[in-house]
């Protein structure tokens, strides 16, 4: 069999510490340290969890709906293995803890929860927003501009969001491929 050039590999297919260093993240025995998400992704957290749309199937495992229901992420983290897997584009192929996981560890109790600006995301759609806009700063203000007439000030946000990754700071997550195992 002839060698394949790289271009022809399909994401699935490439070499796990080939992603990470095109990615920036680290590979350590083939599993690569889960960088810190964008801001953002600390408020649509809250929006999945305000709006209902985490399901918690044991202290492992989780199903996330996205905001417009099409999709169903597949969430797994063992916190005392520093081990998770979100089969969210963020985490699979960005290589940083997404959205998913950063639910499921709120409602853990693993990060820092507010039930209040939980309530305050709900309804947002995300998903429209990302694909329309096609830039995390671009829906972050419209985000605090819906948050600002629900009566919360942004500070308040920035403030949470702050904290959320402080928390994350300290979790030493690497991405674990399930595969197919997960079920």
């Amino acid at each position: 069999m002839a060698p394949r050039k790289i271009d022809s590999f399909g994401p699935d297919q490439l070499p796990v510490n080939l992603i990470a260093v095109a990615f920036g993240g680290i590979a350590i025995g083939g599993s690569v340290k889960l960088r810190l998400p964008p801001a953002i992704k600390i408020l649509e957290a809250l929006s999945a969890i305000g709006d209902g749309r985490v399901v918690v199937l044991d202290d492992k495992r989780a199903k996330v709906y996205s905001s417009d229901g099409s999709r169903v992420y597949r969430v797994y983290v063992d916190t005392q293995q520093g081990i998770a897997y979100s089969d969210d584009n963020g985490t699979k192929y960005r290589k940083y803890i997404g959205y998913p996981i950063i639910a499921f560890l709120m409602i853990r109790g693993v990060l820092p929860f507010d039930e209040k600006l939980a309530n305050v995301l709900k309804g947002i759609p995300w998903r429209k927003l990302n694909e329309t806009l096609r830039s995390y700063a671009a829906v972050e203000r419209i985000v605090k501009e819906i948050v600002k007439s629900r009566g919360v000030e942004p500070e308040v946000l920035d403030s949470f969001v702050s904290k959320v990754m402080n928390s994350l700071r300290s979790l030493e997550l690497y991405l674990k491929d399930m595969g197919t195992a997960w079920s």
